[in-house]
């Protein structure tokens, strides 16, 4: 059961962090700096992640990535976190060095639940500074992905 909530708001993820990378691209003009710069930062938290879980390498905090990376970012992150959904226990403990270089602990569970969760609220500030901008922000709370899917 646990598992379906999770993909499902993997999906809630993937989907408007999709339509928040088109907007992006299609308005890069009118993006302010630091929109673009939280954008790349959603992606690159959640890629931290799942490579932490993996054991991969990580990519940086607070790089910028190429422009027209970002859509495939998105879907490389989306498809490794169901990966380890399949594969994994919600439970299984994760040992890992933080990007200062501290050592903690924490379940798959609640590594899943802070990535959606903070890329959420990045959501949300940019929505702001798109206002900002003169852009129509995207709505994009899980209520409104559910009741279009």
């Amino acid at each position: 059961m646990m598992k379906e909530h999770f993909k499902d708001l993997l999906e809630y993820n993937l989907h408007f962090n999709q339509l928040l990378i088109q907007n992006f691209l299609q308005n890069s003009s009118v993006w302010q700096e630091k929109s673009k710069n939280l954008l790349n930062h959603i992606l690159n938290a959640h890629q931290i992640w799942n490579a932490r879980i993996l054991d991969e390498n990580t990519f940086g905090v607070w790089q910028i990535n190429d422009d027209h990376s970002l859509l495939n970012i998105n879907s490389d992150n989306y498809n490794h976190s169901v990966k380890i959904l399949n594969e994994r226990n919600l439970d299984e403990i994760i040992v890992y060095r933080n990007s200062k270089g501290d050592d903690f602990q924490n379940s798959i569970q609640e590594i899943f639940f802070h990535f959606i969760n903070h890329s959420t609220y990045h959501r949300g500030q940019i929505a702001m500074l798109m206002k900002q901008a003169g852009l129509e922000p995207i709505a994009t709370d899980y209520i409104f992905y559910r009741r279009n899917n």
